[in-house]
């Protein structure tokens, strides 16, 4: 049976709406915290799975079937020596950016305090921050859950990564994990947050000055 046979075929509102259309393609769970993770670029399988805690083998496989067949994302085998697939997204699944952000931005109520079932990820910071900043440039921001960084006001490519920037940063960001849970539930903003003296800024890019001297 072929690779695509074995897709499940894909369920519609059968609506003649642009809104029901969409959600036939990104509205089953998990598609769209897929989006989240592939926005860093290529992902191993593996990877994916690890920062996608609760879904199963069996699910992740089939969403990102789904998703190759819909024109969201593409699978390549990397050179020797890694030899290994990955997942990353087309044109069309990184239009859907925007869309999580907004997502994000109108979600931000709902976080409230941490629960104690609550997995976290330091990239999973990325997306709020990206909100907050304006300009385009490298962000380096270090957590304790970990170090990330930003490609501000990119158009193409990842909109962040895993680690620290591969290059020196435009600016960069060292903060608490409740200073950035506070940015990102929208009880602080980034520049107030940098006035207080709460995230600490350092370098001499543009966006770095423009944050000192919000």
């Amino acid at each position: 049976m072929s690779r695509l046979r074995r897709m499940s075929p894909r369920r519609s509102y059968d609506q003649y709406c642009s809104a029901a259309r969409a959600l036939d393609v990104v509205g089953d769970r998990w598609t769209l915290l897929i989006v989240r993770e592939l926005l860093a670029g290529p992902r191993r399988y593996t990877d994916l799975h690890a920062d996608l805690p609760g879904v199963s083998t069996d699910v992740l496989a089939s969403r990102l079937k789904d998703m190759e067949r819909d024109g969201l994302t593409t699978r390549r085998r990397l050179p020797p020596p890694g030899a290994a697939y990955v997942y990353e997204l087309t044109g069309r699944g990184r239009e859907l950016q925007p869309v999580l952000q907004a997502l994000g931005a109108w979600g931000q109520p709902e976080l409230g305090e941490r629960r104690p079932t609550d997995a976290v990820r330091a990239h999973w910071f990325a997306l709020p921050l990206l909100r907050a900043l304006e300009g385009t440039g490298l962000v380096e921001v270090r957590l304790e859950e970990g170090d990330f960084h930003l490609y501000v006001g990119a158009t193409d490519g990842p909109a962040y990564g895993e680690g620290p920037a591969p290059e020196d940063p435009d600016a960069r960001l060292v903060m608490d994990n409740g200073i950035c849970t506070a940015i990102s539930r929208g009880d602080v903003s980034l520049a107030d947050a940098v006035r207080a003296g709460r995230v600490e800024v350092t370098g001499d890019g543009t966006l770095a000055k423009a944050l000192r001297e919000a």
